[in-house]
């Protein structure tokens, strides 16, 4: 039955491929800051735990972010929010001609900080935005569509910063190509958000109030005299998010290094492994959702945490091919984690789900802090590092082998 539910209407089609590509381009972002981490350790002659400040300034501005852009987005619409993310997000990178220009890694971290800042505000009003463009019955399948072209920038990101950064030389022509770069790229975006100030948005469909279609009812809270923070899976899911992306960070930030250090590859060859790395995660988001026609989601979630603490243990062991291909199959299982932890802690939320959208991308801050106590093992030893994600994925575990529990209390 759910199959003859419209994806989208015609009317909602340009619109919708725009709000698409916004997903694409923060996954390219987010995944060029694990190449920079490297890049940055050799031009500007930094430890693993220093260029850890690279994750802590993009991931760092979610948090300062989430509330504010949910704020202006309630205020001003989805449009205008997407507006005010894209402007950030090429003021960021314009910034980085004067960081390189100075050979500030401070400098560079406030243009990190405010290039953050607008995929925080692009991520808290694209997912909302994806969900009323047709029918709320379709909003999870319009969702998971536009996270698989996140997944294709995750994939896309290390491939540019591998070719145009890594294979540069370091010191001063180092920091040129990050200019160049970075200004190629502020230009695409300023384009992209000047196109779509012209295009007219369509009356749109709450995805989030408690409605029924055809007598069927979504979304309703079960509980509505509960506070938000009164339903524990919300709760919980909030802290999930935040070790998921903490355990990710981590992983994709030294990704790099482990290539280099202990595979002994050349640094655009360990670059290009990352892009094999994002290849992964793309195949396990899609592996996971065929899955979760037959295992509930939270089950599978759970199972997918267990295998990465297995995972995470074989990595350390430094077995060679083994423990990367280990390395490799952390992020197959990463696929499904982030849209997983964010659809199960909105579930029967009913009013209070936009707020709870808004604290579950807060979580995000996790990536702020994890690659600074990841790279501070890092710097002794690159491999005993991955043993720090598995308390990550413990509490993901407990996450999704409560969830049913945490609901219902």
């Amino acid at each position: 039955m759910n199959s003859k539910i419209a994806f989208t209407e015609k009317k909602f089609l340009v619109v919708l491929v725009f709000v698409t590509s916004v997903f694409m381009l923060w996954g390219i972002a987010i995944t060029m800051g694990d190449v920079l981490n490297k890049h940055f350790q050799e031009v500007l002659n930094l430890s693993k735990s220093q260029s850890g400040l690279v994750q802590f300034s993009i991931f760092g501005a979610y948090f300062v972010m989430g509330i504010p852009a949910g704020l202006f987005m309630k205020r001003f619409g989805y449009k205008k929010g997407i507006l005010l993310g894209l402007s950030l997000f090429a003021l960021g990178c314009f910034l980085f001609i004067p960081a390189a220009n100075t050979a500030s890694f401070g400098f560079f971290r406030v243009a990190l900080f405010i290039l953050g800042c607008g995929l925080s505000t692009l991520e808290t009003v694209a997912h909302p935005f994806i969900a009323s463009l047709g029918d709320q019955r379709s909003s999870d399948r319009r969702i998971n569509f536009a996270q698989s072209f996140n997944a294709l920038g995750t994939i896309i990101g290390p491939a540019i910063g591998s070719y145009f950064l890594l294979s540069a030389s370091t010191g001063s022509e180092g920091l040129y190509s990050v200019k160049v770069l970075y200004l190629a790229i502020g230009i695409g975006i300023t384009i992209i958000a000047i196109s779509f100030s012209f295009i007219k948005v369509p009356s749109l469909i709450n995805p989030h109030a408690t409605t029924a279609v055809n007598g069927e009812a979504f979304n309703i809270d079960h509980a509505p005299q509960k506070s938000l923070f009164q339903h524990k899976h919300f709760v919980w899911a909030v802290v999930g998010q935040f070790f998921n992306v903490a355990a990710q960070s981590g992983t994709w930030a030294f990704f790099i290094n482990y290539g280099h250090e202990v595979m002994g590859f050349e640094e655009v060859k360990a670059g290009n492994f990352l892009v094999l790395f994002m290849v992964m995660m793309l195949i396990g988001r899609f592996a996971g959702t065929f899955l979760m026609r037959f295992i509930a989601p939270n089950k599978l979630l759970a199972a997918f945490a267990l295998f990465n603490v297995l995972m995470c243990v074989i990595v350390a062991q430094g077995f060679g091919w083994v423990s990367f291909g280990a390395l490799l199959m952390i992020n197959f299982f990463f696929g499904i984690m982030y849209p997983t932890i964010f659809s199960l802690g909105i579930k029967n939320l009913g009013k209070h789900t936009e707020q709870a959208s808004s604290f579950i991308s807060m979580g995000v801050v996790g990536g702020a802090f994890f690659p600074m106590i990841m790279g501070l093992v890092a710097d002794y030893d690159v491999a005993k590092s991955y043993y720090l994600p598995i308390l990550c994925y413990m509490v993901i575990f407990y996450f999704g082998f409560k969830f049913q529990q945490l609901k219902n209390s």
